[in-house]
């Protein structure tokens, strides 16, 4: 008995679905399956009550190949990783498939190259008013194209329509033909010019389809477009109007600056009067210099908008009566005429470098290792725990990316110069972001620190600064940090990461605070880190963002500095790793507006007045700020040539590993697995770095034998060790030269430099020094 005939697949819109026989393996051939076919997806399931719970496989038709074997047989393939073998009940059905399929792939061809192409096409400032007259010619343009469209369609549908008038007397004719029971070759050959005649109005019946969604598609997309040019339109006259209000009153107070100036002649002096005369006509003719307009910040908090015209004024020809409201000069920040004569003073010209610093290293050799395979067992787990291979990481420790923090650490020396509080929390503040600078590229992760193993960055004779990085803890990971500085400032802090893998992405959040101090204004600044977070782990490209936010605290003055990193979002329009602050005293007032991205720059404007706006799109009440022109606070250097291949690494990372003579053995920099890694030498780096793992998880044991046995003996003799609640002995390690105590100022406990580093260096005793490599 022949098998059943499959019902005759149906559309749906864009959806088309029916049985089909899939080719599954020698032993039970083609199995009948309920295939979907739907947005350029083809997916297939047992049964149709399965299409709400389970998709057996869907291959992507944009890539797809799709090939006719014979009369019921057809096979669609992509690229090699999937292929279906699919049979028909009937070569009418198959046909049917196939224009189906073909007419998906083109589709969603289409739709793939129309999104590649948006962002390019889409405008990203308002038009101007020629480009408004622009936008109206292609407005038109595109109603003309539609109603060219539109008529090309009646004629398909008049041809349509000729086409099944003639294919229907066609069959009946065929039909009455086949009574006349002539010969059986002549009967098959009816059958298959019926066949064909059917086909002929499927395909003609598919064109049309096509052809109709295809105007659908673009009178919608009509619509947008002139939805987006009216709305860029509107906002372009409200700009103008602005403008123009802002015009008349920049003139009025212009005028009424010159009448207040002008004194009577009895109480004028000659030598003032001259003076006076020539300060009005320079501000006649620097007008157009200090009347800058710049464009508006919008925040989900506050919106900038330009200050006032008087503000601009005064911060030009009337510096000492701005100085007495607000006490700083124009937007000065610091003394900038000591900073620049700081660089060029006797001392500074005295200063060389104690050696050449490297500017390369070798090139990253070209692995392939499949990283799902490995971490597709440790999904939920703390990354810190996961053994990894040599090959996703970095030839450098946690240790050395914490040092990298003082890429920028002239802006902790400008910083130590500045006269007000204020001024000198818009630089902490800068020097938070830049920390992340060096990381939008960094996809590879740092070698975990071995417990005990330390690291030195002494650029003393280069920058004027030293600095020494710890791991005192193993489980859970620490890292303490000690930098001090010639130039008046101390950087200190304790990391402790928390990671976790969710299968698409991963997320690092770092745990402790950093604290900055300042010796000449005793300012005491803290701060957290934001959450890292590493895409595309299982496919694609990996890319880094980070995300959350900072509040960078003076705790002498009570001055706050509130940071918001931006999550990078497809469908926003703001620029991408955008971060935004706001500068407040301790009343709550804001003085400085801080703008710009993580990875390039920072930009800060002083505010002049602040006032309650409209309301935002949580419903919260934005405040707009009034600021002055935006000025570069920091910008990021640019990476060293061939950084590409060198791990993206910047010009201080590329020096980080390179040895250095006197370093306490425990140092990052004699850490064979990591100089193998980076000689690229990696087969012997994975052997290496196991056994460093295997030499640390001993000595933890025989740690925690010792911590037991001590925890036996009598009370007096028990002192000192450390056992948790649950009885499960913790990290019994004492810190080489950190010591853990509690802050005076924030109250936080945290690892402290307890001193002796340098000295032991200088005398290059490194007995106290465990063999941990």
């Amino acid at each position: 008995m022949s098998e059943p005939k499959a019902p005759t697949p149906t559309p749906a819109g864009d959806t088309y679905k029916g049985w089909l026989f899939k080719w599954t393996n020698y032993i039970k051939g083609y199995q009948r399956r309920w295939f979907v076919l739907s947005n350029g997806l083809l997916s297939y399931y047992r049964t149709q009550a399965e299409m709400g719970h389970t998709c057996r496989g869907t291959i992507n038709l944009a890539t797809a190949n799709i090939a006719v074997e014979d009369s019921c047989n057809f096979v669609i393939s992509n690229g090699g990783a999937q292929t279906y073998h699919l049979k028909a009940s009937s070569e009418v059905e198959r046909q049917r498939w196939i224009t189906a399929l073909e007419l998906a792939k083109a589709k969603a061809v289409r739709n793939q190259a129309e999104s590649d192409d948006s962002g390019d096409e889409c405008p990203t400032s308002p038009p101007t008013s020629g480009q408004a007259g622009g936008a109206r010619n292609s407005n038109s343009e595109v109603q003309s194209t539609l109603r060219t469209l539109g008529s090309k369609v009646e004629d398909l549908s008049t041809c349509n329509d000729l086409i099944a008038k003639h294919g229907s007397a066609l069959q009946r004719s065929l039909s009455e033909l086949e009574g006349v029971r002539l010969g059986g070759d002549t009967d098959g050959k009816i059958r298959q010019v019926t066949e064909r005649a059917t086909l002929f109005r499927i395909t003609s019946n598919a064109m049309i389809n096509a052809c109709r969604d295809f105007l659908a598609l673009a009178q919608a997309h009509s619509k947008r477009w002139q939805k987006a040019l009216h709305s860029e339109r509107d906002q372009r006259i409200r700009l103008e109007e602005t403008l123009e209000q802002l015009a008349k009153q920049h003139n009025h107070l212009e005028r009424a600056f010159r009448g207040a100036t002008v004194l009577p002649p009895s109480q004028s002096n000659p030598t003032l009067d001259s003076k006076s005369s020539g300060s009005v006509k320079g501000d006649a003719s620097d007008e157009d210099d200090e009347n800058e307009f710049f464009d508006a910040m919008e925040d989900p908090a506050f919106i900038t908008v330009p200050a006032d015209p008087k503000y601009h004024r005064r911060s030009g020809s009337n510096v000492s009566g701005l100085s007495t409201e607000t006490g700083i000069d124009d937007q000065s920040l610091c003394d900038e005429q000591s900073l620049g004569s700081n660089s060029e003073s006797p001392q500074s010209l005295e200063v060389e470098p104690v050696r050449k610093r490297r500017t390369k290293i070798p090139d990253k050799p070209n692995y392939s290792l499949n990283l799902w395979s490995i971490m597709k067992n440790c999904i939920g787990k703390e990354l810190s725990k996961i053994p990894m291979p040599v090959n996703f990481n970095e030839p450098i420790s946690m240790l050395q990316r914490l040092s990298e923090d003082l890429e920028y650490y002239e802006l902790l020396d400008k910083a130590a110069k500045c006269q007000s509080s204020l001024e000198q929390l818009c630089y902490v503040a800068a020097f938070t972001v830049s920390s992340y600078s060096t990381t939008v590229h960094r996809t590879g992760k740092p070698f975990n620190p071995l417990l005990g193993e330390t690291y030195e960055l002494d650029r003393l004779r280069e920058s004027g600064y030293r600095s020494l990085c710890e791991q005192v803890s193993h489980h859970p990971p620490a890292a303490a940090h000690h930098a001090i500085s010639e130039r008046g400032w101390t950087l200190r802090q304790e990391i402790s990461l928390a990671s976790k893998f969710r299968g698409k992405y991963l997320s690092i959040m770092p745990l402790g605070s950093i604290q900055c101090m300042f010796e000449k204004s005793n300012n005491h600044y803290s701060w957290k880190k934001v959450t890292t977070t590493v895409h595309n782990i299982i496919v694609g490209k990996l890319w880094i963002d980070q995300s959350g936010e900072i509040d960078v605290v003076n705790h002498q003055t009570g001055d706050r500095c509130h940071l918001k990193f931006a999550p990078y979002s497809y469908f926003s329009r703001d620029v991408a790793r955008k971060v935004t602050g706001v500068v407040t005293d301790k009343e709550g007032k804001a003085h400085y507006v801080l703008s710009g991205t993580w990875d390039e720059k920072m930009e800060f404007s002083r505010v002049m007045q602040s006032n309650k706006g409209e309301n935002g799109a949580e419903g919260k009440q934005k405040t707009v700020y009034q600021t002055l022109k935006a000025k570069e606070l920091w910008k990021k250097n640019p990476l060293p040539e061939g950084a590409e291949t060198m791990y993206y690494f910047s010009s201080l990372a590329l020096t980080l590993n390179e040895p250095e003579e006197g370093v306490a053995p425990t140092d990052s920099r004699r850490r064979p697995d990591q100089q193998l890694m980076e000689a690229g030498r990696w087969d012997e780096a994975n052997a290496e770095k196991q056994r460093l793992e295997e030499k640390q998880r001993g000595v933890r044991r025989e740690r925690e034998r010792e911590a037991q046995r001590a925890a036996n003996l009598p009370e007096e003799g028990a002192e000192g060790v450390e056992v948790a609640e649950d009885g499960v002995h913790q990290d019994n390690y004492e810190a080489m030269w950190f010591e853990r105590t509690e802050d005076a100022v924030t109250g936080e406990s945290m690892h402290v430099y307890k001193g002796g580093y340098w000295e032991a260096k200088d005398l290059g005793n490194w007995d106290m020094c465990p063999d941990i490599y």
